[in-house]
């Protein structure tokens, strides 16, 4: 398997060198950011904020049509729903975290487990995370089984601890500093501490 592995890289490699690219998204540069509906969006600016360490950029709404199909045109959500508000916040190095304040009729309150369709979860990359996880603790903050190591196949080289969000949101704490096993083979390297914004 590893050498298949191998020998479609390679041949993508050298079909990229020759001009031959898949057809993919246009000019696409990176995720941009990440959405979450939020019950609180006070609650949930201040857990970004306080306990993560992202920055506000800025707020803006509210959104609705009272009359026509604009919401659900647009969003694929009902058209009476309102955006009460959105709150844009970066993170550090990597995706931006907009989060979004609705009221809509027959919105769910559902929070899908890791294992559901649909199921989701954001991950934080960290430098020390024995200190994250301690850091998790000091703070009160609800986490699971961790940091657990990862010490065989790919993956090799990452440990990880998932955390919870004050309203259920689940979350991941990650770090691998001195890489996974499967770089050694090539691949995209999925992590850089360099900011690419210097």
């Amino acid at each position: 398997m590893k050498h298949l592995l191998l020998a479609a890289t390679a041949c993508a490699m050298a079909l990229g060198v020759a001009g031959v690219h898949a057809d993919t998204l246009p000019g696409v540069k990176g995720i941009n950011h990440i959405g979450l509906t939020v019950p609180d969006i006070a609650e949930a600016e201040a857990f970004f904020t306080d306990v993560l360490g992202c920055e506000k950029a800025t707020s803006f709404g509210p959104f609705r049509d009272d009359t026509g199909t604009f919401m659900q045109d647009l969003l694929d959500v009902d058209p009476r729903a309102v955006v009460n508000q959105i709150t844009l916040m970066r993170c550090g190095f990597g995706s931006n975290i907009e989060l979004f304040s609705y009221d809509a009729p027959g919105q769910e309150t559902v929070r899908p487990k890791n294992s559901d369709i649909g199921g989701h979860h954001i991950a934080f990359y960290v430098e020390d995370i024995d200190a994250a996880a301690t850091y998790f603790k000091d703070k009160g903050i609800r986490t699971l089984m961790g940091p657990f190591p990862v010490n065989e196949g790919p993956a090799a080289g990452q440990a990880i601890i998932y955390f919870f969000a004050p309203w259920g949101l689940q979350m991941e704490a990650i770090s691998f500093p001195t890489g996974m096993a499967y770089e050694k083979d090539g691949g995209p390297v999925l992590w850089s501490n360099t900011d690419p914004a210097k």
